[in-house]
């Protein structure tokens, strides 16, 4: 029963893990929209990231073909899955980029910025893009891991489910605190750049880019709780 049982709950850990970046994305844009819209942008995004998910388990042997090389440029060798990644990772960056200028620059200008405030469908093929990008990573990871496709099946569900019950409270916390918002896009700058530099062969560590991610917010979150704590306890 191990067998099955630790390949599982690594999977899951793995898909939460990878899914972090989903969340964040998602957290934000819905910020974007009106109060009464965000669960539902929120919802279906998810919704689709695992529809995405089970749709491209289903062509495995597509996914797999995604690995082989293309064509080759200055020695770098370019496959289908770094064509995506690529390209992933220049809209993430480019998007994330552009939020942080609209939240700081563009903070003093509410008329402006509310007029660049996106529709429903806008959002909602923005995360499909990320989604689509996202779930072609993951499968391609999980295929790495394990061999049994119903341990697959069952890892995407699974982390999915998490991610829809924890995702309304993460959405909540990064709209309530303005610091975590932009702290947030810098992440997902970073996770842009390594997909960046996956694509072209350049791997960073995951493990490095979420202890960076989980000091950041650890650094931050002392300082919000350091600020909003009255100052005869400061005195303390």
């Amino acid at each position: 029963m191990s067998e099955f049982i630790i390949p599982l709950i690594t999977l899951i850990s793995l898909e939460l893990i990878l899914g972090i970046d989903n969340i964040i994305f998602i957290s934000i844009l819905t910020d974007k929209l009106p109060p009464e819209q965000r669960n539902k942008l929120r919802y279906m995004g998810l919704g689709l990231a695992v529809v995405f998910r089970l749709i491209l388990l289903a062509g495995i042997a597509w996914i797999l073909k995604l690995d082989q090389t293309l064509f080759t440029i200055i020695n770098i060798d370019i496959s289908g899955k770094g064509i995506i990644l690529i390209l992933g990772g220049l809209f993430l960056i480019w998007k994330s980029t552009k939020e942080i200028y609209h939240k700081t620059e563009l903070a003093n200008n509410p008329e402006k910025a509310k007029t660049l405030n996106g529709n429903f469908r806008k959002l909602l093929l923005e995360i499909i893009i990320l989604d689509l990008v996202f779930s072609i990573d993951s499968i391609i990871t999980a295929v790495g891991m394990v061999k049994e496709l119903w341990i697959m099946y069952v890892a995407v569900i699974v982390s999915v489910v998490i991610m829809l019950i924890a995702s309304k409270p993460i959405s909540e916390f990064i709209q309530k605190h303005p610091s975590f918002k932009i702290l947030a896009l810098s992440f997902l700058i970073m996770i842009g750049i390594a997909l960046l530099g996956e694509g072209l062969h350049f791997e960073i560590p995951k493990g490095y880019i979420y202890f960076s991610m989980a000091f950041s917010f650890i650094v931050n979150f002392i300082q919000v709780k350091t600020h909003t704590m009255p100052n005869n306890e400061l005195a303390k």
